[in-house]
C-alpha cells in the first residue's frame, strides 16, 4: 500500500501527541507499505529516525484558503496513494481521489457552541462536517463514548467507526523524579512545598473555576483541624491571559497566595510535575478521552476527575469520580484522597494497572489492519468496474 498521513496539525497539542505516537509505531512496526507524510516536515523531529519506506513531504499550504486546499489534493494524487489518514476531523470536503480514513478525537466543538460563529455559519459547519464523516471509509474514535456521540449527532454508522484508545507517549514512562528533578523544579520554579495539580487546555469545559473554588473550600476544611497549611495548587497551561475569569475566581476565593500558573512547560518537566503532585485534578465537562489523568496515574498520582463523557470509560475505578458542577463534592473528594493514606495506596496500585490497558503498538496494530481493510475493499471495487 501507498499511505498518505496529514501531518499539517501537528503543533495542535493534542493532535501532535496523537500523530507522533501512531508515525512512531507505524516505522517500528510496518517496514512493508510506503507512507508519504505530508506537511511542515520539521515537526517529525521528535518521532525519531524514519525507516526508508517513509517519506517527508514538505507541505506548507491549509485548507483555510482555495490554493492549500487544491494543492494538497494533487501532492495526494501526485503519489498515486491507496489510502490518506486524516488524524483529526475536518469540516471541509475532501476530494482526494482515493478512500480516507479520519481520526475523531472528541465533538467538542459541536457540543459547546462557537459564539464566534452565525447560526447559519454552524449549520453550514455541521452539515460539511457529516458528509465528510460520512465520505470516510472508516472512522477511527478514541473511545467507545466518542463513537456514540457520533452515532448520535451525525447518524454514522456504528459498523464504519472503529474505537482505537489512545496510550501515553513514552517520555511519561520514564520513571520517577530523580533529586536532580526536585531541585530544578524547586529553583526554576519556585515550587517546594506540597501542592495540587491541574495540568491541560486553560478552556471553559475544563472546568478550572471549580478547581480554584473547591481548592478554597479544601482549604478551609483542611485549616480546621491545621492539616497540610502549606498546600497550594499549581495549574498548568497555555494562554492563562486570555482567561481573566480565573484570576478573578481565584480573589473571590481568596486564594490569591496559594495558587500559582505556571502556564505552559515542556514534556520533560510536565512529567516531574505530575511526579512531585499530591494529586491530580481533573473535574473535566467533556473528554473525547482524556490523557492526562492517565500521564499523572503513570507516575502514582492519585487522580480525582469528573464522572461524565469518557472520563469513567478511560479512567474505570482506578480515579476518585465526582459531579464535576458540585463544588463541594470535587472538595470532599480531594480531601479525602490528600489525607486517606491507604485509599492512595490502592489508587496508585490500580492506576498502574489502569496505565498498562492502553498501548500504542496494540492501537496502530488496529490501525494497519483497518489501512489494508480499506484497501482491499478499494481495490475489490476497482476490479469489478
Amino acid at each position: 500500500m501507498r499511505i498518505a498521513i496529514d501531518i499539517r496539525q501537528m503543533s495542535d497539542f493534542g493532535v501532535a501527541t496523537y500523530t507522533r505516537n501512531v508515525v512512531r509505531n507505524l516505522a517500528r512496526m510496518d517496514h512493508v507499505n510506503e507512507y508519504f507524510l505530508i506537511g511542515i516536515v520539521e515537526r517529525l523531529n521528535e518521532v525519531g529516525e524514519l525507516p526508508p519506506n517513509f517519506h517527508c513531504i514538505p507541505f506548507e499550504g491549509h485548507d483555510g484558503n482555495t490554493s492549500g486546499y487544491f494543492d494538497f489534493r494533487r501532492t495526494v494524487r501526485s503519489f498515486q496513494c491507496d489510502l490518506i489518514h486524516f488524524p483529526q476531523m475536518f469540516w471541509r470536503p475532501r476530494m482526494t481521489g482515493c478512500p480516507y480514513v479520519v481520526t475523531v478525537h472528541d465533538l467538542l466543538d459541536y457540543m459547546y457552541r462557537n459564539n464566534s460563529q452565525s447560526g447559519f455559519a454552524r449549520t453550514v459547519r455541521f452539515h460539511l462536517t457529516r458528509r465528510g464523516l460520512h465520505g470516510a471509509a472508516k472512522i477511527f474514535a478514541v473511545s467507545n463514548f466518542t463513537k456514540q456521540d457520533l452515532t448520535r449527532l451525525f447518524d454514522v454508522p456504528p459498523d464504519k467507526i472503529e474505537v482505537v484508545y489512545n496510550a501515553l507517549d513514552d517520555r511519561f514512562l520514564l520513571g520517577h523524579a530523580t533529586a536532580d528533578d526536585r531541585a530544578m523544579i524547586a529553583e526554576r520554579y519556585q515550587v517546594n512545598y506540597p501542592f495540587i495539580l491541574y495540568a491541560g487546555r486553560i478552556s471553559p469545559h475544563k472546568n478550572i473555576v471549580r478547581i480554584i473554588e473547591a481548592f478554597s473550600a479544601l482549604k478551609s476544611a483542611l485549616a480546621k483541624n491545621d492539616y497540610v497549611p502549606d498546600l497550594k495548587l499549581v495549574i498548568i497551561g497555555d494562554q492563562v491571559s486570555k482567561h481573566p475569569d480565573l484570576r478573578r475566581a481565584v480573589i473571590k476565593s481568596a486564594v490569591q497566595f496559594d495558587v500559582r500558573f505556571l502556564g505552559f512547560v515542556p514534556v520533560d518537566v510536565l512529567r516531574i510535575f505530575y511526579d512531585l503532585a499530591k494529586i491530580f485534578v481533573f473535574p473535566s465537562l467533556y473528554e473525547g478521552f482524556g490523557l492526562p489523568p492517565l500521564e499523572a496515574m503513570a507516575h502514582d498520582t492519585p487522580v480525582v476527575a469528573s464522572n461524565v463523557s469518557a472520563i469513567p470509560e478511560v479512567l474505570g475505578n482506578a480515579a476518585v469520580l465526582v459531579n464535576p458542577e458540585n463544588v463541594f463534592e470535587i472538595s470532599r473528594a480531594l480531601y479525602r484522597v490528600l489525607l486517606d493514606q491507604s485509599l492512595r495506596a490502592r489508587m496508585k496500585a490500580a492506576g498502574r494497572d489502569r496505565v498498562r490497558r492502553y498501548s500504542w503498538q496494540t492501537s496502530v496494530r488496529s490501525i494497519l489492519d483497518v489501512y489494508q481493510a480499506v484497501a482491499n475493499q478499494s481495490a475489490a471495487a476497482a476490479s469489478r468496474s
